[in-house]
This record gives C-alpha cells, structure tokens and sequence, in this order.
C-alpha cells in the first residue's frame, strides 16, 4: 500500500521538468578502486583511456569521499542520502567478528537494507525512470535485493569468471552487456541505469596477455583488471553515442571506498594509494578518497575540476534535483546535499564532513571516527580515546600529528564530532571482556598497516606482510559476525499502529511514512502482533524530533514491561534516528505494545516510523 500511495504523490513533487528534458543516468561504481588508480588521477602504470576521456568530458573531483571505507554501508549511503551511521550498517556484511584481539565490541548492526529506507531507485522510478540495477548489490539477500529496492530490471551475474576473449576476470563483459540491453530496451523513456562492478575486488584475475602487458607496474595482475574495467565502460559510453542518448545523459564514476593496500589474498596488495596514508577499512584519506567523475552535456564544462570536499552520500540529492524531483517534498532531510550548482561551475557553502567507523576491519583498520573541516581532518580513536589532527594541505598523507600543537582546533573538532554522533543517533562500541592484550599487541602495536609504504612491486611487500596475514586470519577463525539477521525479528511499523486520540495520525508520504501531529500528551499508538517463540528481545525505535521540541518523557509498554525514554532532537521531525532502548521477556503467541507520552516539551511529542523487536541470543 505504502509503494503505492507512493507512486500517487510523486505526481505532485515532480518539477516543471519534462520528461524530454530529464536527463537519463547512468551510475557506474567500481569495487575498492583506489583514489589514484586511473591514469587521469596520476597513476603512470595503469592504463585507462575510456575513464580518461570521461573526466576531459566533464569534472573530475580530487577531493571526493566515500561515506565509509569499506563496502556494505558505502553503498547504502549511496543509495539512500543517509550517513551509515544514522542507517546503523556501518560495516561490510556479515561483518568481521569479535574476537580477544580487538579490545571493543562492535555494535550489532544491520544485515541488511532495511526495506522502510527509501531509495533513490524507488523515487525515480516514482518519477516516471526506468532503474536498472547490473552487478554488485552487497545490501541483504532475498526479500532485501534490488528489487524490493526499487529497481525494476535487476541482473546479477557472476562476480568471479574466467578470463578469456569472451569475458573479463570480474564479469565486467557479461555486466557491460546487460547494461546495454537494458538501456536499449529503454531508450525512449528517462532511464536510471545503476552498474556496480564487481572489479577490482578480491580475488581478482585478468586475461594473460594484459597481465604480460602490464609487467611493469606495481601490481600487473590488478592493472590488467583495471584496464578490462576501463575497456567495458567505453563500451558502454560507446553505446550512449550509437543510441543518440550520449548529449542528455548524465554519468557518474566512482569507487565505493579506497583501494586495498594490504595483503589479504593472493594477488595482494592491491595497490597503493600514495601519497595518502592507508586504504580500504581505514579512515584515513587511502581509504575514504575515491575517484569521481561526472560528465553531464551543456551542464557541466568539459575538462572541469573540482577541489571542494564531496561525499558519495551527495549523489541521491543530486540525482533526484537533476530528474526534476523536488526534493523537500520527495525525500524529507538528507545526510547528502545536491552538488548541482557545483556541477554548473558555481560555489557551495563549506561545511565539515563526517565519518562514524565503530568496527574492525580484515585489513587491521580499528574502530575510529573522524571530521574534516576546511583544510584539517580530525580522527579519533575509539579504543583509548587518542586524537590525530593533520592539515591535509600540506601533510595529504597525515604523517604530522598536530594535535598537541593545535589543542583549540582540536577540541572545537572532537566537539562537533561528538555532537554529530548524537544527531544521527550512532552506536557505540563497548568494552570486550574477552580481550587479550598481548595478542592485541602483536596484531595491532607490533606493527601499523596504517603506515605501510609502497614497494617497487606488489610482490617484496606480501612477503613483509605474511606472518602479520595469518594472525588476523586466525584472529577471527570461527566466531560469527555480529548482526542483525534478515528474519526473526518482529518490525511493528507506523502504518499499522492503532492510533488513540484526537489528533495524532498516520502520514502515509514518502518522506515522512510516520505517525506525526502528536501534539497531544494524552494521545497514544499500540500495535497488536504475534510473537513466534518466546525470550528476550531488544526493543529499538526510529524517532524523530525538531530542533527546540526533544526532552518529551515516553513510556513504552509491552508485556507488562515498561521501558521509559527521552526522545531526542534530530534537527528535523522526519530526520530519523534508530535508538535501542532495552529489552523485554516475552512469551510466545499475542502481545500488544503501546508508546505512551507522559510528558511533552515542544511542539510535538515526536515522529514516529518504526518500532523492531530483536531476538537477543
């Protein structure tokens, strides 16, 4: 009913764009490709002329970020506007799994997409799109694919092939061809084509005689793999031009996270992503630096670049503001901003960035978060409470730890971290009461994957690295990750509460789908549902609440259990925050929970979208 009603409103939040005038998209997004793994970003041992052209064709970012250096909740960012840490999926799925050697216990996370989250696919398709989803998705698994996702055309093929004349070693052809197909097959209508390439994630393999080709570089293996990427994205740009679509197409480049620089498997490093400092699972700039590049006809000034700080998170507003789509009634608050003034060679406000990464990582990155304002980058580290600032102006590879000399900046940086953590509602780690320090050491003191410097071959520095490869391994060796699983858990949204009261109410629009107008302390929602087996299960909300109306007292009851909360400012009544609020017993069979206010210090009590009851093992 909810995608329904959807489809409905969109045909109000719909600009006076045409639909001639909407510009089809096409979304291209490599897998751990490193920020100066093209040729156009400085690379002199790759190879790659396609990708080259397409930043001579429009702007090319040096200061693009992903929204998480790693996999899983970059691609959530992406898709949804929203920060990994308000989304809670702040890590690969399934995620790497707790163990004595780390010293904090990683919160448990999303397994998956939840459904509730709108996508950009789902509002463009609102809006009259095709969306095509080809290749990589990484967001949950069935009943939580692309196509519940919003996506109407949905190919996966295989991530790992055999290369040959007929196919890459990442099934970059077989991807390349259904992209086409799809495109195509839409060519009269405004198409969103999303293709996530599998490359050049491990394990990767590429045809002989390019490897032979490459000889020379770093990594000769991972530099053929990049140039059979580079071949089949000109294949398909070449298709745009055959199909006269190429002049009102809009495409984007980019890497979800930072190149791998570590040894993790054969094949491995990766490569390197000098001069910056790391890469893949470190929130340092190896590993949130991406490339990005955008060609965008009669919008964009060929040959364009753009210094200015940008997150991939950026990419649904600015899409969504390009189809024509309002964004204000579409969408509600975004993490992201529209880069489209930017994109037309006009100045956006300053504003600082941020990164929440309360986990551990295969590649030996440890929980951290860090703010970039201006020109300085703050990183704190979860595990002792350690501070790094550097000016990546003139220290890009945050060598110069300047937060002794600098404690002003240093606290006004922590600070404004802190307080976004709280804004979007991000958990915490906690104390690991397994924890060996002495292994803790030998993985994390002994020596520092942060700092490794690149070797002349890829080779001389896996030798280095082995003895170092087999402890994570073994760190990790049959223990589960940590997360929420795709089943099991009972989600009680709000468009199914029994409402109780003059004025509190359903709001079925997109941007909202919430129980809102709860102006009234004496109004009251309850939810009757089933319980399939009895035990303890984790009780978590999604609230929101304007700036000036937080500190309403609500009790929620259930099972003759009552957990009593503060509800909190989110800046905006629809910018959603998940917040755990205990656990309760429960029998098996009926129950009915109710969320009742006892108080109320604002405007509104608070929005409300969505209540999950978690099983606790």
């Amino acid at each position: 009913m909810m995608r329904a009603f959807a489809g409905l409103v969109f045909l109000f939040v719909v600009t006076a764009v045409s639909a001639a005038d909407r510009p089809n998209i096409v979304l291209i997004l490599a897998d751990d490709l490193g920020i100066n793994d093209l040729a156009c970003y400085g690379r002199k041992d790759h190879r790659t002329p396609h990708l080259d052209q397409l930043a001579a064709q429009g702007m090319r970012f040096t200061s693009a970020y992903c929204a998480q250096p790693i996999c899983s909740p970059s691609r959530a960012a992406l898709i949804t506007g929203k920060a990994p840490a308000r989304l809670h999926l702040t890590n690969f799925l399934p995620g790497r799994a707790d163990a004595p050697s780390q010293k904090l216990l990683q919160p448990v996370i999303e397994g998956q997409l939840p459904l509730e989250q709108v996508t950009l696919a789902e509002l463009l398709r609102d809006a009259g799109y095709a969306t095509g989803c080809i290749g990589k998705w990484h967001l949950g698994g069935r009943g939580f694919s692309a196509k519940e996702q919003g996506f109407d055309t949905v190919v996966t093929p295989p991530a790992n092939t055999t290369a040959g004349v007929t196919e890459g070693g990442k099934g970059e052809y077989a991807i390349t061809a259904a992209a086409e197909q799809f495109i195509e097959e839409n060519q009269s209508r405004p198409f969103f084509c999303y293709v996530a390439h599998n490359t050049p994630h491990i394990p990767f393999t590429a045809k002989p005689e390019l490897v032979e080709k490459h000889a020379e570089a770093f990594n000769p293996v991972y530099a053929a793999v990049i140039e059979t990427m580079d071949e089949s994205i000109g294949r398909l740009l070449a298709k745009l031009d055959t199909l006269g679509l190429a002049s009102r197409t809009l495409v984007i480049f980019a890497s979800e996270n930072g190149g791998l620089h570590v040894l993790e498997s054969p094949r491995t490093p990766a490569t390197h992503n000098a001069p910056f400092r790391a890469g893949k699972g470190y929130v340092y700039e190896g590993g949130l630096r991406v490339p990005l590049i955008v060609r965008w006809p009669d919008q964009i000034k060929p040959g364009s670049v753009s210094d200015t700080p940008v997150v991939l998170t950026d990419l649904m507003p600015t899409l969504l503001e390009a189809a024509g789509v309002d964004l204000a009634k579409a969408t509600g608050p975004l993490d992201g901003v529209t880069l489209v003034k930017l994109l037309r060679g006009q100045e956006m406000a300053a504003r600082p960035l941020f990164w929440h990464f309360p986990n551990y990582t295969n590649q030996g990155g440890r929980p951290a978060g860090a703010v970039r304002e201006g020109e300085w980058k703050l990183v704190e580290n979860y595990e002792d409470g350690s501070t790094e600032l550097y000016n990546l102006a003139a220290d890009p590879g945050e060598r110069q730890n300047l937060a002794k000399q600098e404690p002003d900046r240093t606290t006004a940086l922590l600070a404004k971290l802190a307080a976004w953590r709280k804004s979007v509602g991000a958990q915490q780690c906690v104390p690991n009461p397994e924890f060996d320090a002495a292994l803790h050491q030998r993985l994390y003191g002994d020596a520092d994957p942060s700092k490794i410097a690149p070797t002349p071959k890829a080779p001389e520095l896996a030798a280095q690295w082995k003895p170092w490869r087999a402890l994570m391994n073994a760190a990790v060796q049959g223990r589960k990750p940590r997360v929420t699983a795709a089943s099991g858990d009972i989600r009680l949204h709000a468009s199914t509460a029994q409402v109780h009261g003059e004025k509190l109410r359903y709001e079925p629009q997109p941007m909202k789908d919430t129980l809102g107008f709860w102006v009234r302390v004496e109004d009251w929602a309850s939810w009757s549902f089933e319980v399939p087996s009895a035990g303890k299960y984790e009780v978590e909300l999604l609230q929101g609440c304007g700036k000036g109306n937080g500190g309403s007292e609500v009790h929620l009851e259930l099972a003759g259990q009552t957990l009593t909360f503060t509800v909190e400012e989110t800046g905006h009544f629809q910018h959603f925050i998940a917040r755990t609020l205990g656990a309760v017993e429960l029998a098996a069979g009926h129950q009915t929970l109710a969320v009742r206010p006892k108080s109320k210090r604002g405007a509104a009590v608070m929005d409300l979208r969505r209540i999950a009851l978690r099983p606790v093992d």
